[in-house]
């Protein structure tokens, strides 16, 4: 099992950045994938060269500050557990981390690659705003 995790501590309020990180349907916005799509507790990432993966959203605790999803119905995937955690660090900074869990473990390595940009991203879109 391949096991991955990324942080970034970013200067604002953690429920502000949680209303954004927290939002399933907005992943496009700030991780690097062209598209997604949510229906009920389904999501559907469309990559940049077009792969479609289908996902079940596992937790979405706004109390938590906790996202967890699934990759499923793919048959290269044998596991996949993909979790997004916002944590206070005082009243104007919190820490995101981005962590996965993926069988075949090769697969993890890309995945922290996007992580790493994309918490870059939420901490250009957030740092002391």
């Amino acid at each position: 099992m391949g096991t991955v995790r990324r942080h970034a501590f970013v200067k604002c309020n953690a429920d502000k950045v949680w209303s954004f990180v927290g939002a399933p349907e907005r992943l496009h916005e700030w991780f690097p994938i062209s598209e997604c799509r949510v229906e009920g507790n389904k999501r559907w990432i469309t990559l940049a060269g077009g792969i479609v993966f289908e996902e079940d959203i596992v937790t979405l605790d706004h109390d938590l500050r906790r996202f967890q999803y699934k990759i499923v119905n793919n048959a290269l995937i044998k596991f996949h557990l993909g979790t997004v955690d916002v944590i206070p660090d005082g009243d104007n900074r919190c820490l995101v981390i981005y962590s996965t869990d993926m069988d075949p473990e090769v697969l993890a390595l890309p995945i922290a690659g996007a992580a790493s940009l994309g918490l870059e991203k939420v901490k250009q879109m957030f740092d002391d705003k």
